[in-house]
């Protein structure tokens, strides 16, 4: 009797699916056990993808932890002879903590690694492999590639301070120039440097012709050897019909990937499905001269694959903008913005009692949500773009691109507290807030030990009471504040709506939303 796969979950049915394609590869299959010593993931902290990690204490005494890690505990037992290439696929469970629902979470992954002597034909099979492995899931896919040696070559070429880097990265990897530009600046990088920064957004796109735009604007030996690397998988990654693109400003962790860095996207998830790249530092820390490259598949997110069609969609199909915008007034003017760009409804919003309202030829579709939530909504891919105050995204840590701002809703970020406040570092500050990140955040930065004190409304009350000594808060024109003997102390982060995107729609709507983009960036100027 013949097994019908089609009665599996799509989880069950991948595991599979890639098992087969890893062992006809010639991969051999790592298992390991459930705990490993914590001291392990203690010395190599920086390799993790949070320090965060569930120990416990064995029969012996032995301090031991439930593994947060797979590719860790592989470079670690691989030890391959010089010359030669291991390859390892592995299906194994990791714990790891989630930042949803603050909690640990056991995560399902299969992946596999090269380690050892690993050569041009060797990252030429891995990027067919993690390629082949996206196309074996039976749905719409979108390989994305880049290659860290060519932004360190750059960031190397324009005499970038090693501090300044990580920021940097992070205004990159979210694409937000308009925060871009002002980091570089603040870096000590002048005018051209910041243009030349800027100018990576634009390295994105078909594979073969942002490749060329890539050569052109080398700066250095090492972005034109790793433009060398890439040009090496051209001829193995053409044939997959435009769902492999090429983004130069896709960055990793520093301390993590130093080459090759690639993630791939499966339509219907709001996240990356596939995660990988080159880390020859990890494998060179147990032995020497090795290079490693692999990826991990995170099996949980074919679940959603599973929930069913929503109702918007059943109705008016799945090729709509979904754009979640802010109630009150900064939503009114987010919709006016968009409307000028000709992206209007014929019927208002704010006269219906509908909670969803659509331009069938425009094809999108909008909804009124509380501004907290905005970020939500898109980060988990039931908006395909949002509207949203700086202040909001910034204390949510949402994981979407932030690609334009706006300039509506302008006001700052600050530390307020009595006129005649004088700090006593000899104690912890209190603070009041409602946002906590921002305001530890900044504190760190700071070196400044702080009390938190959370507040969800009144806060201007906190310092009158006594509550707390200072309060970080949104000032638009302090007024408040000064009728209240209070004044501004600190500014430290200006404030405006900010017009973000799903990183998974930006893959598969990507022309749609570009249009849009251009559109309001047209109707800004008028």
């Amino acid at each position: 009797m013949e097994f019908d796969l089609s009665i599996l979950q799509p989880k069950e049915r991948a595991s599979f699916g890639l098992r087969a394609l890893y062992e006809a590869a010639g991969c051999r299959k790592y298992h390991m056990g459930r705990f490993e010593e914590y001291g392990l993931y203690q010395e190599n902290r920086s390799f993790l993808p949070s320090e965060q990690v569930i120990t416990f204490t064995d029969m012996d005494g032995r301090l031991l932890a439930l593994k947060p890690d797979v590719t860790l505990s592989i470079a670690k037992t691989a030890q391959p002879e010089k010359g030669q290439t291991l390859k390892y696929y592995y299906s194994e469970n990791v714990y790891r903590p989630s930042a949803e629902s603050h909690t640990f979470k056991e995560i399902a992954q299969m992946g596999l690694e090269y380690i050892g002597a690993v050569d041009e034909a060797g990252m030429r099979q891995v990027m067919e492999l993690a390629a082949r492995s996206l196309e074996t899931l039976e749905s719409g896919w979108v390989l994305e590639i880049g290659h860290m040696g060519y932004l360190f070559g750059l960031l190397d070429a324009l005499g970038v301070p090693s501090s300044a880097r990580p920021r940097l990265l992070e205004k990159l990897r979210a694409r937000n120039a308009h925060e871009l530009r002002a980091a570089a600046l603040a870096a000590g990088l002048g005018e051209a440097g910041a243009f030349a920064l800027s100018a990576l957004l634009a390295l994105s796109g078909g594979y073969a012709e942002t490749l060329r735009r890539a050569e052109e604007f080398c700066r250095s030996d090492a972005m034109r050897a790793a433009v060398a690397e890439l040009r090496a998988l051209e001829e193995v990654l053409a044939g997959y019909n435009g769902a492999v693109r090429l983004d130069l400003t896709l960055a990793g962790e520093m301390e993590y990937y130093n080459g090759l860095i690639f993630q791939g996207y499966l339509k219907g998830l709001p996240r990356p499905l596939l995660k990988g790249g080159r880390y020859d530092l990890l494998a060179q820390k147990f032995t020497p001269g090795a290079g490693a490259i692999g990826f991990a598949v995170y099996l949980d997110e074919l679940d959603r694959l599973g929930a069913p069609t929503p109702p918007v969609e059943r109705k008016s199909g799945s090729s709509f903008i979904n754009i979640a915008l802010p109630k009150g007034r900064l939503g009114d003017k987010a919709y006016g913005l968009l409307a000028k760009a000709g992206y209007g409804c014929a019927e208002d919003y704010n006269e219906t009692r509908k909670l969803v309202v659509e331009n069938t030829e425009a094809k999108v579709r909008y909804f009124l949500v509380k501004p907290s939530d905005v970020a939500i909504y898109v980060e988990h891919g039931a908006a395909d773009i949002g509207i949203v105050g700086k202040d909001i995204l910034a204390e949510s840590g949402a994981d979407v691109y932030e690609l334009m701002d706006t300039g509506m809703g302008k006001c700052r970020m600050c530390v307020a507290g009595p006129k005649d406040f004088v700090d006593d570092e000899s104690r912890a500050l209190r603070v009041a807030t409602k946002f906590v990140s921002i305001a530890r955040e900044h504190y760190e930065a700071l070196g400044r030990d702080i009390d938190i004190i959370k507040l969800n409304g009144s806060i201007e009350l906190a310092p009158i009471l006594g509550l707390s000594d200072v309060i970080v808060d949104i000032v638009e024109t302090g007024t408040t504040l000064r009728e209240n003997n209070l004044a501004v102390l600190e500014e430290f982060m200006p404030i405006s709506a900010r017009f973000i995107a799903n990183r998974a729609s930006y893959q598969f709507k990507y022309r749609q939303l570009t249009e849009l983009l251009a559109k309001m960036k047209e109707a800004l100027k008028v």
